[in-house]
């Protein structure tokens, strides 16, 4: 046998040795349960009040269809070129007049286009965040951002919260025991409880930062979908938050989510360093989707569109809450959120929403267990409801599967 062979036929026959393991960041963030229960809702006929997902039915097609081929006409080969990692000029120049006009001065060089906020979040995490670095976060909180700084390798920590957001006292206890890298916070509409951080509390947080040193990481891709209430500046736009606060934003939400577009607003060298990581992430954003982005916001009244928008989500989220008090066990309780996608709720003492969630799969009918929102010790009692998918008239008819559900489990309704 010529050697060659030989040498081919032993290292056929050897005993392969396994690759190396996955990094252990990697092997200790669990994928996401809400990604999950979606998964078994796409089924036709389920009602499902899990995924905070904006109405397709409401989308702007033909604006849209409008804005690419006018990005296409403008020029193709810039629109299907490789672009700059912080955006095409137009874009940022939009987003920085919206801001302003929201009430914090922000210029064209101030924005970061990213591949939707929650790329914003993971290059913050990536800028910031040291492998044991104290993350303070909300609880309950947004699921991704666990994630993304479980990833990062953070210890998040908790700040106490009561029904209107982060407690200002509570935190700066916390910021002067633990001496964390940020806060992480979503003060308006927030996910997944809807509660709205008072301006008080804003002003308050912003100064305990100033003070102890820390970073804030405002979290808004909800902030347009105000139903009644008075507009509540950003955190950002507080005193002592000016040098220290990145301020994410999202077009998901009121263009539509298929587009991935986001936007940073930071500090100039945190703004800097995002660059930096995500050109080691993507290069940049997709460009002909930042183009048509820019077209429809040079020739669309975004703000009409969202306003109809607006009128939708209003009357669902009052069918929502008109329809609960059937669904759900007699002692429940949950909140009126003033804008967002979701109502919080709480079943009584001795129930579960896993429990319930396991009959409600089988009468067609979904939503999301509270338990993976927090960190720590979670509440198996709550439960996150969101109204914007459905019309009035499926989410009426998803609460009384809810309700028979309930009673299949043995609970029993406020009826």
């Amino acid at each position: 046998m010529p050697a060659a062979a030989a040498v081919a036929t032993a290292v056929a026959t050897a005993v392969a040795s396994p690759p190396p393991a996955f990094a252990a960041r990697a092997a200790s963030v669990g994928g996401s349960p809400v990604r999950e229960i979606l998964a078994l809702t796409e089924r036709p006929g389920v009602i499902s009040f899990a995924g905070g997902l904006p109405a397709p039915e409401l989308f702007d097609t033909e604006g849209l269809r409008a804005a690419y081929d006018a990005a296409f006409a403008a020029s193709a080969r810039r629109a299907l070129q490789y672009s700059t990692t912080e955006g095409a000029p137009e874009l940022r120049a939009a987003v920085a007049d919206r801001a302003t006009a929201r009430g914090l001065a922000t210029g064209p060089d101030d924005v970061l286009i990213t591949s939707g906020s929650q790329q914003a979040l993971t290059l913050i995490a990536a800028t910031l965040v040291d492998p044991g670095d104290v993350v303070l976060v909300e609880n309950p909180t947004y699921l991704a951002a666990l994630q993304c700084f479980g990833l990062a390798g953070a210890r998040v920590i908790a700040v106490p919260c009561d029904e209107q957001g982060i407690l200002p006292d509570a935190l700066a206890d916390i910021v002067a025991r633990e001496r964390p890298r940020l806060l992480y916070t979503i003060p308006t509409f927030q996910n997944p409880t809807g509660r709205t951080l008072p301006a008080a509390r804003r002003a308050a947080i912003a100064q305990t930062a100033a003070r102890l040193g820390l970073w804030l990481v405002e979290d808004d891709p909800y902030g347009d979908l105000r139903y009644e209430g008075d507009h509540v500046p950003w955190l950002a736009a507080h005193p002592g938050a000016e040098d220290r606060t990145a301020l994410l934003g999202s077009f998901s939400k009121v263009m539509a989510p298929g587009l991935r577009l986001g936007w940073l607003r930071a500090p100039a060298a945190l703004r800097r360093a995002a660059v930096v990581a995500k050109q080691a992430a993507d290069l940049h954003t997709s460009t002909v989707d930042q183009l048509a982005a820019a077209h429809y916001l040079a020739e669309v009244d975004l703000d009409a569109h969202v306003a109809r928008v607006r009128a939708a989500y209003r009357a669902r989220r009052d069918a929502l809450l008109t329809g609960l008090p059937e669904a759900l066990p007699a002692g429940s309780e949950w909140n009126r959120p003033e804008g967002g996608m979701f109502v919080w709720a709480r079943l009584p003492e001795g129930h579960d929403a896993t429990a319930l969630l396991t009959s409600a799969l089988t009468h067609d009918v979904a939503f999301v267990p509270g338990s993976p929102f927090f960190t720590g010790p979670p509440d198996p009692r709550t439960l996150r409801l969101s109204f914007t998918t459905h019309t009035p008239q499926e989410i009426t008819e998803g609460l009384k599967r809810l309700g028979a559900a309930g009673s299949s489990a043995g609970v029993t309704s406020n009826r």
